[in-house]
């Protein structure tokens, strides 16, 4: 497969293109121990709760603290708490990109590739990341979660992007780093790509599902040479 064959790209954002998801993970660890949930979980474990299907923390919360609920608290309301604090860290966190990923947009710039991200983020989360890392204005399309309903691993946001920007006979290709995210693009039926390390432990099943895998953009840059 020619990888540049492609006249859309669709993009995750956060631990695709922006260095985010530590802060996604100390804000849903503050959140659960200021609501007497405490969890000694890692990083590793907290990716597996999270990534694998929409509103998967909370799945693995009730692992750990099964009566969670009982008290009036729910998943909506906790998960408004965590966003607070994750704005909180943004405001006052330095950012990065992702390894490759100023290249990589550089490249689609180069070839005037059409581009769109799709994310779970409210749009107020990405401006202000935006703000922080100015190369990410240069990509004209974003679907935030405002913008669709269900989120991943529904492949809404993606179909929405895909209305949006393809015209028929377009050659698609999708970026992900989660499971949840691989498959909303494979339901999007675009041929999927996901950017993560090798040792994570959804690339198998990733592969499995018919995605491509690289463990970053600078490995993916590489193999187009």
């Amino acid at each position: 497969m020619d990888f540049q064959d492609y006249q859309l790209y669709l993009l995750d954002f956060d631990g695709l293109l922006v260095d985010t998801e530590q802060l996604h993970y100390l804000s849903y660890m503050e959140m659960s121990r200021r609501n007497g949930y405490p969890l000694s979980w890692n990083f590793s474990r907290f990716c597996q709760e999270a990534h694998s299907k929409a509103m998967g923390f909370f799945e693995g919360l009730l692992k750990e603290y099964p009566h969670a609920f009982e008290s009036g608290k729910t998943k909506e309301g906790l998960y408004e708490e965590k966003k607070k604090i994750y704005v909180e860290l943004l405001e006052s966190t330095p950012l990065k990109l992702m390894e490759g990923v100023e290249t990589f947009l550089q490249s689609l710039e180069t070839r005037c590739a059409k581009v769109a991200v799709v994310t779970n983020s409210p749009k107020a989360q990405v401006e202000l990341i935006k703000k922080t890392l100015p190369v990410l204005q240069k990509i004209p399309v974003w679907v935030t979660r405002e913008m669709y309903k269900e989120g991943k691993p529904s492949p809404e946001g993606y179909l929405k992007a895909i209305a949006l920007l393809a015209k028929p006979g377009d050659k698609i290709i999708g970026f992900e780093d989660t499971l949840k995210g691989l498959k909303a693009l494979l339901a999007a039926e675009v041929d999927s790509v996901l950017i993560c390390p090798a040792d994570q432990k959804h690339v198998e099943e990733g592969k499995r599902l018919g995605a491509y895998h690289f463990s970053s953009f600078s490995s993916y840059l590489t193999s187009m040479r």
